[in-house]
């Protein structure tokens, strides 16, 4: 349940929570990917008990696709910096039953690839689904970077993240892996799903269309300057705008990843309690949406 652990823009411990480290023991076999999805299980598509959705695949916006360019092209450089990947525990692997080039872009999550972008204060924020011939090269660079393997346990041949990745996009559309598109250069990597559908929710009273977000920012040169929250809280904000069945984002980064439980804190997020996961110890990290003022 690796992914869920950005390093942020912060080194230190976070203000309040200087007993969330203790106790945090090493995890076995999960990492935790870029926020929101723990140890528990993995956003990415196991079939179990999903329906089958098949809904149209190319619902993305040209700006945002054209900035990625080809694997090799502008904006695929070793930028690299992680927040939190889901845990691997609760992918599954096998082979798929379409063509993984193609995304599958379901109702289970409002269609993530027509959410349009988000306006932050460092410009435009586009979040592209995940194409593996054109993506994968990138992803795997990102994947290779010390700060991220150290959580997102994804590190070695690009087969290891190809087997990642092909595990959602041959899913059901429980979870969507993304480009994060930042002012037309792409510099992140994320995954929304449904944490309500996911194994996570076996490890707190999880609520229908809880929605999940792992995110791992890409490069050396985008870390230390507050990207990793004030995207959170970007990604956030389109979550509860597009999703309006979702009343709370959910994540669950290591405990020892104070920079990433910040960055969550910076979002907009909450600490609601620390969670023993497979291969980690997590805080679990909650933001409602806000209610609704009654005149």
């Amino acid at each position: 349940m690796p992914p869920a652990d950005p390093i942020t823009e912060t080194g230190g411990a976070v203000p309040g929570m200087a007993g969330l480290a203790r106790g945090a023991g090493p995890r076995s076999d999960s990492p935790d990917p870029g926020g929101v999805s723990g140890e528990c299980g993995r956003a990415d598509g196991h079939s179990e008990d999903a329906m089958d959705l098949r809904l149209p695949d190319d619902l993305v916006t040209p700006a945002a696709v054209d900035a990625l360019g080809p694997p090799d092209g502008p904006g695929s450089g070793g930028r690299h910096q992680e927040m939190d990947r889901p845990p691997d525990s609760s992918i599954e692997t096998g082979a798929p039953s379409r063509p993984v080039s193609v995304p599958r872009h379901g109702d289970l999550l409002d269609r993530v690839a027509e959410w349009g972008p988000a306006d932050t204060p460092a410009g435009a924020f586009h979040l592209v689904p995940v194409r593996l011939e054109r993506d994968l090269p990138l992803i795997s660079r990102w994947m290779n970077d010390p700060a991220a393997a150290a959580f997102w346990e994804l590190a070695g041949p690009q087969e290891v993240t190809r087997d990642h990745l092909r595990a959602q996009l041959a899913g059901d559309g429980r979870s969507v892996p993304c480009i994060g598109v930042l002012g037309g250069v792409p510099m992140s990597y994320w995954e929304i799903y449904r944490v309500d559908l996911d194994p996570l929710a076996r490890h707190y009273p999880a609520l229908p269309h809880d929605t999940g977000i792992h995110l791992l920012v890409g490069g050396i040169a985008d870390r230390g300057r507050g990207l990793g929250g004030m995207l959170l809280r970007a990604v956030t904000d389109l979550v509860l705008a597009q999703r309006p069945s979702c009343t709370r984002v959910i994540a669950e980064p290591d405990i020892r990843n104070t920079p990433s439980v910040a960055a969550f804190l910076t979002a907009g997020f909450r600490f609601s309690a620390e969670v023993d996961l497979p291969g980690k110890r997590a805080a679990l990290m909650v933001r409602d949406r806000p209610h609704r003022q009654v005149v």
